[in-house]
């Protein structure tokens, strides 16, 4: 991975570490800002973290994190943990509507048989048509004028927030906005 996290957002916090487990050592469950990668953080002794919370994660002297435990397993996501990434989710794409937006415009196939556009969730080779034809008129400027322009298509939000949990938390063959 190239590009390095500097913050994170914590999903859950486990002061007595995974309730299966041997160790009893207190461990975060957190997302990476910039590549949205799954972490597993482990805390500065007598710091208590909060969902939400952004932490400092990067190469200098960190007030909160001891250091990165390594990756998050999807499968070691807590039931609060997957509750915080969807709202983290709704937000990024809420936040980021215009690099969404963009996807729409640019989706490329992948290969002759499938699109990027099919590979979101209810998007077959009908809507991916209909998104295409639409944008070849004129490029698409917000999630409304999605929606407004091609009526029979799923949610472009929606679809865009699902197919994102999807990519981190169920293993896929093509990742279109996670690493």
């Amino acid at each position: 991975m190239t590009e390095k996290e500097d913050n994170a957002i914590i999903l859950d916090y486990l002061p007595y570490g995974y309730p299966m487990e041997k160790h009893t050592n207190p461990i975060a469950q957190a997302i990476g800002v910039k590549t949205y990668s799954l972490l597993e953080l482990i805390p500065r002794r007598g710091v208590t973290l909060a969902p939400k919370e952004k932490v400092y994660i990067g190469p200098d002297k960190r007030d909160k994190i001891y250091y990165i435990a390594g990756r998050l397993h999807r499968e070691k996501l807590t039931e609060t943990a997957k509750i915080q990434l969807q709202e983290f989710v709704e937000a990024v794409v809420g936040e980021q509507e215009k690099t969404f937006v963009e996807f729409f415009n640019n989706a490329q196939a992948i290969n002759t048989r499938l699109h990027q556009l099919e590979l979101l969730p209810g998007f077959g080779k009908k809507h991916t048509k209909e998104v295409m034809d639409a944008r070849k008129e004129k490029a698409f400027e917000s999630f409304e004028d999605i929606k407004a322009r091609v009526k029979s298509i799923p949610d472009p939000k929606k679809a865009i927030e699902k197919r994102f949990i999807e990519e981190l938390t169920v293993r896929q063959r093509f990742n279109l906005f996670t690493h």
